[in-house]
């Protein structure tokens, strides 16, 4: 466990530490948010605000991960993914600031895709994972196993999932906090199942310090990104670590347990679709507004009330998903 303190104590640390220089710099080039006009109004006064903070995380991670050498088998795959989405999202960034507007939608699919199929693939071809692991709806239903997939549809499954859980993270950092504190809960989740050796997977220690790496950096992200915001992570923290999230569920063999760890990114990326659809089919929105948060807004919650509550969400289901995966792993019950 002091390699896993250390590593979290050590990213916190450096992000606090260089956050105040990093906003310095940020603002001095001029890289300010441009809030869209179609958002909640109450967003308009945060134009200006320094973006892209999410490379100070990404950075900070990767630097502590070399340092102290947790390259493995393990961490390899979500450090690449990490670095691969994480460029694309800072190239949004940039673009946002200078144009309003951002990559076009399709192009950062194509590279989303590119990057969620290398990462399926070397998971596939490394790691002993048969396919989808659903034992955990043994809960509510007397089912219990693994649904074995073939080789392309496994690929296929995990480059959607890693696509889907990096745009739905990035959806949800709409609010000063909100993504952030979300984010943290999930990884400290499988931190945890890193750490647990059952059911014939093996503990994986260093995959739980990078996970620790990442919840320290987000935590002092989050000492300037808490409403007022002086730092928003912008696409090139939001869609990395979605991203890396997803693939770091996939390598402890506990993908679609993301889905109740993850509760709070499938609700806010589900709110889109939902109001997509119903737009298009129906000609009426189910939402005020979509994504999710912004709802909450229109209907008069204030915006700290929407984070802290969505916290409370992200923390009891990384404490449920938690929960579930010991109650249903063989030897652990």
């Amino acid at each position: 466990m002091l390699p896993i303190v250390v590593a979290l104590l050590a990213a916190f640390a450096g992000v606090v530490l260089l956050a105040p220089v990093y906003i310095g710099l940020l603002q001095r080039l001029g890289f300010g948010k441009q809030i869209r006009s179609d958002g909640p109004e109450g967003h308009f006064g945060k134009a200006g605000t320094p973006t892209m903070g999410g490379m100070l995380v990404v950075v900070v991670v990767m630097f502590l991960a070399m340092a102290m050498r947790i390259e493995d088998g393990y961490t390899l795959t979500p450090m690449l993914a990490l670095v691969g989405v994480s460029i694309l999202g800072a190239i949004d960034d940039f673009v946002n600031v200078h144009t309003g507007i951002g990559v076009r939608g399709r192009f950062k699919l194509i590279w989303q895709t590119a990057v969620g199929l290398l990462a399926a693939l070397y998971i596939q071809r490394h790691f002993a994972i048969p396919g989808v692991n659903i034992s955990f709806i043994s809960v509510p239903l007397p089912f219990d196993g693994e649904v074995v997939i073939g080789g392309l549809l496994f690929v296929l499954f995990v480059a959607f999932v890693i696509v889907g859980v990096s745009n739905a993270v990035n959806l949800t950092d709409g609010n000063d906090g909100l993504a952030g504190g979300v984010l943290i809960f999930s990884f400290v989740a499988y931190l945890l199942i890193a750490l647990v050796a059952a059911g014939g997977k093996p503990s994986q220690p260093n995959l739980a310090i990078f996970c620790a790496l990442i919840i320290g950096a987000l935590m002092g992200f989050l000492w300037f990104n808490v409403h007022p915001a002086q730092l928003f992570m912008g696409d090139s923290g939001a869609l990395g670590m979605g991203a890396t999230l997803a693939v770091v569920a996939t390598i402890t063999a506990q993908l679609p347990l993301l889905a109740v760890i993850g509760a709070v990114f499938f609700a806010v990326i589900m709110s889109v679709v939902l109001q997509v659809a119903s737009f298009r089919l129906r000609g009426r929105r189910i939402f005020r507004m979509a994504p999710l948060q912004h709802h909450f807004e229109l209907i008069g919650w204030a915006e700290e009330k929407i984070t802290v509550r969505f916290w409370i969400v992200a923390a009891l289901a990384g404490l449920l998903g938690f929960s579930v995966y010991l109650a249903t792993v063989p030897g652990l019950q």
